[in-house]
């Protein structure tokens, strides 16, 4: 910020650098950047997110039923897809089963499932969603869920875009104050020799 306002203090100091100058408007540029480019990259990035995630909702939606399957007996390991959970750390809490169920063409299959159901004993019933051809798959993603994960693309996209900024101004700085060093070494070359003999007559 202070090279921000260093625009317009140091228009007219005879002190002025040409560096000090691009300094300012770079840090001017870059502040406008993360506050008005990177907030649009980050909404449009996560709006086309939401769009394509909507989408996949629809789709799962329409290629993915839920069916009820009559468990045939228990198994240790966990079977192949859940059956109600929505989210991966309710796995742990499955209990894994044969089950025989109808698929949507009215043929029986048998298969091995993981469900939350509490009831797991040969006979009961458990939920399970099918796709089209009858084959256990996961729980279709919810609206809900895909906006949210949206929104934290377009938030992650809007810290990377804000980052980038940031990195390019401070490569910038940097490159600018090798310049000032390089000019200063120069300058220094050229007056070093004479250093404290001006008036001397040498």
């Amino acid at each position: 910020m202070r090279a921000v306002s260093g625009v317009w203090r140091w228009r007219h100091n005879p002190l002025r650098r040409a560096t000090d100058r691009v300094e300012a408007w770079v840090a001017l540029l870059a502040l406008l950047l993360m506050l008005l480019a990177a907030p649009v990259i980050g909404w449009t990035c996560g709006s086309l997110t939401d769009d394509a995630l909507q989408r996949s909702v629809r789709a799962q939606r329409a290629e993915r039923h839920v069916t009820t399957a009559v468990v045939v007996r228990r198994v240790d390991r966990p079977g192949q897809f859940a059956g109600d959970s929505e989210v991966a750390s309710e796995r742990a809490a499955q209990t894994s089963v044969v089950a025989r169920w109808r698929t949507p063409d009215g043929a029986v299959r048998t298969g091995r499932v993981s469900t939350a159901s509490r009831v797991t004993g040969p006979g009961a019933e458990v939920r399970i969603w099918t796709d089209d051809r009858g084959r256990p798959t996961l729980r279709p993603m919810d609206a809900s869920t895909a906006h949210t994960h949206a929104a934290l693309a377009g938030f992650g996209v809007f810290l990377l875009s804000a980052g980038v900024v940031e990195a390019a101004r401070r490569l910038i700085m940097w490159r600018l104050r090798l310049r000032r060093y390089a000019r200063l070494d120069r300058a220094w070359a050229k007056a070093g020799p004479d250093w404290g003999r001006t008036g001397t007559g040498s």
